[in-house]
């Protein structure tokens, strides 16, 4: 960057930037600290000055610049200064467009007034900024003065109705209604919205919204989820859900907006559990708003706060844990009751999705306390739960301390076996059964088999299922199996991902392509589908094979799950993206990673850059690599983790990479001596002393 900074100051010496005359005008200069100062006009070309005598070599040891000069090229807008001529009204509407977004509304405003011509675009953009930043009256006066010179179009009207409503003025809005009307753009969508809000909150009319409700031609999910709002704030709860309802029947797919909405219109528990489960099918129940407002929904609709619809509550809510602990909490301190078995079971089920086994060590703790250690349901929770935070040695005590056990209690131990790669130990705890095993016992040990390489061992398990224990091979057993053509049924979608991820493996493209067929043409929303079979072409280098199906997802309108990690430090849990850029350490863990890449390459460490689904150069693909979201976590928790902490754990919501596999595993070797565990999408890996429990197998 320093090469074009020069040259661009080279290309500004003959150019007077110290004397200009003193004016209004926004289009400052900026002073070596980069600060406005020296306002001059745009539309003035800036004097021009003889060039300088040369400068003694006596001071040209001293500095050019201050030492809070900013480096780099200048300001596009400071660019625009050195023209002679004024910017485009194209240019000029961006400016303004851009300081409203920012919120600099003065400065927006002098540039508005200082161009030599506008157009509608010009009014509306500064309208626009105006509405969004709160300058109601402001937006309404600047509306009052465009009206002789331009009509209005669907933009401005809607930036100047949502000024009316939250200025609570209808009088307002009722001027923008009848010019909407006179100019034909009522029927506009947009403005619809923004009628029927604005009749919602001004709380002037309780029939107007719906009647502009009833005459809009064409509804979107935005128009139905603004009536539902309506009626929900004006207490009309009932017509809230009819018209829920009627959303359902005739209208276009709810979103977590019209939940909300609905949420808070529920009088009943009834009600609530309805909602819920239509969250829930819909894939909106994770979503922290939805969860919040049903949370709330359930508060008021409980008829009497007892235990029994406090632990009801509470099972609700296994899929928030943040909301389940909140209840449980508020159920022992403030309301003074004393939990039973079941609703430590929905607690310990909360707990399962926790990156670490922090909170439910503290129920296992609270359990013991009241008596109940010995239940089987909660042992059973028990071992799932801990199995499912990482920790398979507290699993296995809580299993050889139970005084009896179930196949349930079997096929736990079986489970957390396999998710944490040990194959071996699973198929000793099989031989020691002392029940009749189930097919969950089975899908357990094939799928501890498949994720330690067992091949054999795994054959001959499923031979036997039906031979020597009488249980049928379902669908899940062929799954584990990827024995697709001896199935009996038709595969679904789990089992042509698990064969695609299985080519990859192996590196199988044409079987690859025709898992991916299969799975796009049976599940044509997800992603997995499109991703897997992009990266086998990309890591082949075909990245003419794969730019078509990201063309087809772009068209599809399918999107690619975007991966986060997780990880626990100090009682708080810190979400990290590709890139990390929200995180506020960001900088320091860069600083970190830069040094630990350097340790790591001394003993082998090479980027896999082929995973890098882009042709491009291959520095740039390095730094794609050492940006992703495992490797930010897995940095940040070597900073801060204590030194008596052993482990590091830290959870991935998809599967990890082969770059970052191989790079934890010498950052256990040569930078650090915790133990690293990582829970991706498909299972654990332990890393010690450069070695995973995987096997490089997963």
């Amino acid at each position: 960057m320093h090469w074009r900074w020069r040259w661009w100051r080279r290309r500004r010496r003959p150019v007077s930037w110290t004397k200009q005359p003193p004016t209004s005008s926004v289009f400052a200069r900026r002073d070596g600290c980069g600060r406005l100062s020296q306002p001059s006009t745009l539309w003035t070309p800036p004097r021009r000055r003889r060039r300088s005598p040369p400068t003694p070599p006596s001071s040209r040891l001293r500095p050019a610049r201050p030492p809070c000069r900013r480096r780099g090229p200048p300001p596009p807008h400071a660019l625009l200064l050195l023209r002679r001529h004024p910017p485009s009204l194209f240019l000029s509407n961006h400016l303004v467009n851009m300081y409203s977004k920012c919120g600099r509304l003065n400065t927006a405003r002098k540039l508005f007034d200082e161009m030599p011509h506008r157009n509608l675009v010009s009014w509306t953009s500064l309208l626009t900024g105006y509405s969004q930043h709160g300058k109601h009256e402001d937006c309404f006066r600047l509306f009052a003065a465009m009206l002789p010179r331009h009509l209005p179009n669907e933009f401005a009207l809607g930036s100047v109705l949502s000024s009316s409503a939250a200025a609570g003025n209808p009088s307002w809005g009722r001027q923008v209604h009848a010019l909407a009307c006179k100019t034909a753009l009522h029927s506009v969508v947009t403005v619809g919205n923004a009628l029927i809000t604005m009749y919602s909150l001004c709380n002037d009319d309780e029939e107007e919204a719906w009647r502009v409700f009833l005459t809009t031609p064409w509804r979107n999910a935005i128009t139905w989820n603004a009536m539902i709002s309506g009626f929900q704030t004006r207490g009309q709860l009932g017509r809230a859900l009819r018209l829920f309802s009627g959303m359902r029947r005739e209208g276009p797919p709810c979103d977590h907006c019209t939940l909300v909405s609905a949420a808070a219109s529920c009088s009943n528990l009834h009600q609530c559990r309805l909602l819920q489960s239509l969250a829930t099918k819909t894939g909106l129940a994770s979503r922290t708003e939805v969860a919040t407002a049903l949370l709330r929904a359930y508060s008021v609709a409980v008829p009497r706060k007892d235990l029994i619809s406090w632990t009801s509550i509470i099972a609700a809510f296994t899929d928030h844990q943040e909301a389940a602990l909140l209840l449980f909490s508020r159920l022992r301190r403030e309301e003074g009751f004393s939990p039973d078995k079941y609703t430590f079971s929905a607690m310990v089920k909360a707990c399962a999705s926790s990156p670490t086994d922090r909170q439910v060590s503290a129920l296992h703790g609270l359990i013991t306390k009241f008596g109940l250690a010995g239940d089987l349901v909660l042992c059973n929770a028990l071992i799932h739960t801990y199995a499912r935070c990482g920790s398979v040695g507290p699993a296995e005590l809580v299993f050889h301390q139970m005084p009896t056990r179930d196949v349930v209690s079997w096929n736990s131990i079986i489970k957390a076996y396999s998710l944490h790669g040990r194959g071996a130990a699973a198929l000793r705890a099989f031989s020691a059964m002392d029940v009749h095993p189930d097919a969950a016992t089975f899908v357990g040990l094939l799928f501890a088999c498949s994720h330690s390489g067992m091949v054999d061992e795994g054959r001959a398990i499923f031979s036997a299922m039906a031979t020597e224990h009488g249980v049928a091979p379902q669908l899940d057993h062929f799954a584990c199996m990827e024995l697709i053509g001896q199935m009996p049924m038709a595969p679904d979608p789990v089992v042509w991902s698990g064969l695609l991820g299985a080519c990859r493996k192996h590196g199988d493209l044409r079987i690859a392509e025709r898992a991916a067929q299969m799975l796009v043409a049976m599940a044509p929303g997800r992603s997995a589908g499109y991703v897997l079979i992009s990266n086998m072409y990309s890591e082949q280098g075909s990245f003419r094979d794969a730019a078509p199906l990201w063309k087809g997802m772009k068209e599809s309108g399918v999107k690619k799950v975007a991966g986060l990690s997780w990880i626990e430090v100090g009682n708080r849990v810190h979400e990290f993206s590709v890139g990390g850029h929200r995180h506020p350490q960001i900088k320091a863990i860069l600083g970190e990673l830069k040094l630990i890449v350097e340790k790591v390459k001394e003993i082998g460490y090479a980027p896999e850059t082929s995973l890098v689904l882009h042709d491009i150069e291959e520095g740039l693909k390095e730094e794609q690599l050492y940006c992703h979201s495992e490797k930010l976590a897995l940095v940040f928790g070597l900073m801060n983790a204590p030194d008596s902490q052993s482990c590091i754990k830290i959870m991935k919501n998809i599967r990890i990479c082969m770059d970052c596999h191989r790079f934890i595993k010498l950052v256990s070797k040569c930078v650090s001596k915790k133990e690293i565990v990582v829970r991706d999408a498909n299972r654990f890996h332990h890393f010690k002393d450069g070695v995973c429990t995987c096997g490089d197998y997963w």
